[in-house]
């Protein structure tokens, strides 16, 4: 599916996979394997951006994907994630939905807000956040059908 059909209709929490159409190139060529991935890989679906205005410049809506952590003696020293355009030729797919029953903990409310952890349900969650600290958390159960506030389409 095209990027414009995950912007509209993949829940945030979402697992993500992106392709650019190459087939994988063989292990021994390592070269053209790092490069192949930086096309072709999945993500989970952490945050939506609506179309933004800077001056006279039009910035297309998009998502991030959460794709790796990086870390070094237990603790994560980089979070690696890919933002995406509605307007990118890659090709997605939804992997796997966050399931009924689980729980999303945003960083913030309201607009620009993003995933930070997605949790078995409400008791995670909040075990999940008292041990890493956003004071300005929202907590939102995964439903059926969630509708992200403010934007008007199903997340």
């Amino acid at each position: 599916m095209t990027a414009q059909r995950i912007f509209d209709i993949a829940p945030i929490g979402s697992i993500v996979a992106w392709s650019d159409g190459t087939p994988r190139p063989p292990e021994r060529h390592k070269k053209k394997l790092d490069a192949w991935r930086a096309n072709n890989a999945r993500g989970r679906l952490i945050a939506m951006q609506g179309e933004r205005k800077l001056g006279t410049m039009v910035i297309p809506a998009g998502f991030t994907l959460h794709e790796t952590d990086l870390a070094s003696g237990g603790v994560i020293v980089m979070k690696v994630s890919r933002c995406f355009s509605v307007a990118s030729n890659l090709r997605f797919e939804v992997v796997e939905r966050p399931s009924t029953g689980s729980v999303h903990v945003l960083d913030r409310p309201g607009h620009g807000r993003e995933l930070v952890h997605l949790a078995a349900d409400r008791r995670d969650a909040e075990a999940w956040l008292s041990r890493h600290g956003y004071p300005h958390a929202v907590l939102e159960e995964v439903s059926d059908l969630v509708v992200v506030e403010g934007e008007g389409r199903a997340a």
